[in-house]
């Protein structure tokens, strides 16, 4: 045994035979009549403060408890103002801004009483128009929402359900858009033959998305709460799953 061993064990018996002593003492002072009801007093105010303790302790787990619930929150708060500003930074072109009319028709047309010249119509390409044409996934409505089931939605809320649908449209048109391109760089030519290789005879005329795709177009973190967005969107029948290579592809309905 060492020195300083030896030491702690002489300082702990030491310390015990004081508390012997102690508790000797106190047992001499407890038959005294008059110093007898002053040890119950303490000793009932030391039970009181113990309980008092137990009390805190469990106010503290609460607390702890609350500021974890609290932190999950934040979390969540910062990735609705991420979506935000993905969806404010991709606004769709064709929806209408704030404060900027809906123009329907060319009114000013109808008052005139006289012959219009009006030129001939350019004959459209339907074929042309329907190659180029890139799909989009159609929002989730409030009904479609509401019925799914709660286990299924979890945390998410309706809007942030419909984000995510945003971005897998935006991840569509980025892809798309590629694949309609005629001139490319290094880079985007490298991601128009990864788009060529990734197809199969069973994606032939479907708009599909791969977690690449989802990754290269997006910030969109394909994890867990991913795959429940993706659950939800398969129950409300707007995209399937087709596996094969490898590859899970994310195919519009």
């Amino acid at each position: 045994m060492s020195h300083c061993e030896l030491e702690a064990v002489t300082q702990h018996i030491n310390d015990r035979i004081v508390a012997i002593r102690r508790v000797l003492e106190l047992r001499i002072i407890a038959k005294d009549v008059e110093k007898g009801p002053i040890l119950r007093k303490i000793g009932q105010g030391i039970v009181a403060t113990d309980g008092l303790l137990d009390q805190f302790e469990k106010c503290i787990g609460r607390q702890r408890d609350l500021l974890t619930h609290l932190k999950e929150l934040e979390e969540f708060f910062k990735e609705d103002v991420r979506n935000g500003k993905h969806l404010k930074d991709n606004m769709p072109t064709h929806m209408p801004r704030k404060g900027q009319p809906l123009v329907i028709g060319e009114a000013p047309a109808l008052c005139q009483t006289g012959p219009v010249d009006t030129p001939p119509s350019q004959p459209e390409n339907p074929r042309k128009t329907s190659k180029n044409h890139i799909r989009e996934m159609p929002f989730i409505t409030i009904t479609e929402f509401e019925n799914i089931p709660q286990y299924m939605k979890g945390r998410m809320s309706f809007d942030q359900l419909n984000a995510a649908v945003q971005s897998l449209n935006s991840a569509v048109t980025g892809k798309y858009k590629i694949l309609q391109q005629k001139t490319m760089n290094n880079a985007t030519r490298k991601l128009h033959q990864r788009f060529k290789d990734e197809e199969t005879k069973d994606t032939k005329g479907q708009h599909f998305v791969v977690e690449a795709d989802i990754k290269e177009f997006t910030q969109l973190k394909v994890d867990k709460r991913f795959q429940g967005i993706l659950n939800m969107l398969r129950h409300c029948q707007r995209l399937r799953e087709l596996r094969g290579g490898g590859i899970t592809r994310y195919v519009l309905l």
